[in-house]
This record gives structure tokens, C-alpha cells and sequence, in this order.
């Protein structure tokens, strides 16, 4: 459990009833939390319900348009090990005082069949070996409406770090955009300066839009 402050702002869900424009920030590994609370995050409604974090996970033939969404939910419920402390687990999850409010999606590389299959951002130009366990990716960082631009994808990327590092990761890397002129469904993957901020660097530029950045352990 990894816990911080970061600016209350204006959220009406969040009433100032201490006087303090500051709130208390949680986040925890996945298979701590219970399945209801990634579920939150996700709505019902917004693009992260449909993918329930697998795009990157697909196997071979599978898309979202053959698959019924409740499909996709019971692979995350598995994936995430919710409930089971001592089962594998995929992400993070983040609340602001006792709203659960943002996911991370990190975990080894090597477990995302679809990111070795049908992504090209994360290969091109390097000689990588996609089944090496030891490297770590963050694929995803959503944030629930209501709660976004306030510093809780940045406190959950950090958040990551220590995650990977702890858990024996020799590399955590990730995929953020550079461009600022995006819809919010494609900042998902993060932007340059927050990886810059959690002390990732550049390792390459595969595509006009894209970085792949990393961090040493």
C-alpha cells in the first residue's frame, strides 16, 4: 500500500469537511482490493468498461466484437487476483479518501500475448526478447471521470514503480503519447512528461507519436 496527498480542487464527491484543499491518496496491488472497486473506476458506460484492460491481452483470433464483455471481465477478475493477497496480480488501484478512482495496468511484458502480437511501438528498432519475464510494462493508467487532471495518474505510475521494483523486476518500461492534441481514450497509455517525472528515460522513438521510456532496477 503505497499512500500520498495531492490537491482536493473541486470535486463534488469529495466534501472539504476538514477545511483542507488536500486529499488523502491510496493505492494497492489489485489482488488486495475487491473486484467491485476496479469496476468502479471503470463505469459502465466508458471505453475502459468494454476493454476491461484487455486490449494488449487477446490471444490469437479474439477481438472485443466476438467476445461478450463479460468475458473479458472474468479474465481481469483472474488476472487481478481481487481478494486473494497471495495470488499474481496485474494492476493497481487508487483511492481518494474512500473512492476508488484510477487503475495502472503493470505486470510482466512477457504475460501480454496481444502487445507481443499486434503492437508495433513497443519492437520496432530494438532487439528485444518479448517472452523475458524480468521486463515489466505499464500499459494503461485510467483515471475516473470526475477525478482526472489532479496528479493520480502520476502518483499511480510511481506507485508502479515501486511495485515492479519490489516484485523483482529488472526493468519497468512504458508507452506514453507525445502529443497533446489527443482524445482522452488515447492518453491511457500516459504522456512523456509524467514517465520523465517517475524517472523513466527515452530508449526510443518507433513512431511519431509514440516513446518507449524505461527505468532501471
Amino acid at each position: 500500500m503505497w499512500s500520498c496527498r495531492i490537491p482536493r480542487e473541486t470535486s463534488s464527491a469529495l466534501p472539504d469537511t476538514q477545511n483542507t484543499r488536500e486529499a488523502s491518496l491510496r493505492v494497492a496491488p489489485a489482488n488486495q482490493v475487491a473486484f467491485d472497486d476496479v469496476q468502479s473506476v471503470f463505469g459502465d458506460r466508458a471505453p475502459a468498461a468494454r476493454c476491461q484492460c484487455q486490449r494488449y491481452r487477446l490471444r490469437p483470433g479474439e477481438s472485443f466484437g466476438k467476445q461478450p464483455v463479460e468475458e473479458r471481465q472474468h479474465r481481469l477478475r483472474e488476472q487481478g487476483g481481487c481478494g486473494d493477497p497471495d495470488a499474481p496480480t496485474c494492476g493497481l488501484v487508487a483511492w481518494l479518501e474512500d473512492e476508488p478512482v484510477g487503475w495502472c495496468a503493470v505486470g510482466p511484458r512477457s504475460d501480454l500475448d496481444g502487445l507481443k502480437r499486434v503492437f508495433s511501438v513497443p519492437w520496432k528498432g530494438r532487439d528485444e526478447d518479448p517472452d523475458d519475464p524480468a521486463i515489466w510494462a505499464v500499459t494503461c493508467l485510467y483515471i475516473r471521470k470526475g477525478f482526472r487532471r489532479r496528479g493520480i495518474a502520476s502518483a499511480l505510475l510511481i506507485a508502479a514503480v515501486e511495485h515492479a521494483r519490489s516484485r523483482g523486476a529488472h526493468v519497468l518500461e512504458g508507452y506514453p503519447i507525445m502529443r497533446n492534441d489527443v482524445i482522452n481514450e488515447e492518453l491511457h497509455v500516459g504522456t512523456v512528461s509524467m514517465f520523465e517525472e517517475a524517472g523513466f528515460r527515452q530508449v526510443s522513438a518507433p513512431t511519431p507519436r509514440r516513446l518507449v521510456m524505461c527505468i532501471d532496477f
